[in-house]
């Protein structure tokens, strides 16, 4: 098993970062999980799998590095720097979300999946960092945005209705799509369609779990501070005696 350069140059570097930007526990808990999650995906027995074998591992590991890492990497930036960071901008929501969707639907034309697929040591890399900096300004608003909560669950609700179509066209298409996986040589496992539908499935069934977490998060923070605004307001308008 050979590590990619994902887990041997990505992952410390961003250990390196942390141990300069953590301040917290907490922090340091995120960030290193996030690099644990890199490593996990990219220095185990995935990284053959999503390289020569499956689409369902390689989405995968496309969604650890375009979703789970990036939240996880800005819990451990401090608020500090967040706020002088917070002004590029890449970081803004009407940015954010239109990049984070075109890297995930361009990269997916099937023409480009296979061309990058079939130069490992180069056009696959690239892929993979801009899932990461896309994800990155994906997560910022939610995390660091001074949006107001109901603006923020928004967001969520947004970009799982528009990310969504991407996975369920995948599990929907009868036929295998990118003849790098069709043509892969198999001596196990689901068939080149199973593959490919067992992949848009979990991709799709992942980002409602994530997003509809994090949105439901959201939400009640919102409904909270309407009710807080409604009581206030109606004590302030009773009579005095």
């Amino acid at each position: 098993m050979h590590p990619s350069a994902e887990a041997v140059g990505l992952a410390p570097a961003l250990a390196l970062g942390l141990a300069f930007a953590g301040r917290t526990r907490t922090q340091l808990l995120a960030g290193g999980l996030g690099v644990a999650l890199v490593v996990s995906a990219f220095a185990s027995g995935l990284e053959p799998l999503a390289n020569h074998t499956f689409l369902w591992a390689h989405l995968l590991q496309n969604v650890v590095l375009a979703e789970w890492v990036p939240a996880l990497l800005l819990l451990a930036v401090p608020r500090e720097l967040a706020a002088r960071a917070g002004r590029f901008p890449l970081f803004r929501p009407l940015v954010a979300l239109p990049l984070w969707l075109a890297t995930y639907y361009v990269w997916h034309l099937p023409w480009l999946y296979d061309k990058a697929l079939a130069h490992p040591h180069s056009l696959l890399h690239l892929e993979h960092l801009t899932y990461l900096l896309a994800g990155l300004c994906l997560w910022w608003p939610v995390i660091h945005g001074r949006q107001s909560a109901g603006a923020k669950a928004a967001y969520l609700f947004a970009a799982f209705v528009l990310a969504s179509p991407l996975g369920l066209l995948l599990a929907l298409i009868p036929r295998a799509i990118y003849p790098f996986y069709a043509h892969a040589p198999r001596t196990w496992g689901p068939s080149p369609a199973t593959d490919q539908q067992i992949a848009g499935v979990t991709m799709a069934a992942e980002e409602a779990l994530v997003f509809f977490a994090v949105f439901t998060v959201y939400l009640l923070r919102f409904l909270q501070e309407e009710q807080a605004t409604g009581l206030a307001a109606h004590g302030s308008a009773r009579p005095l005696r």
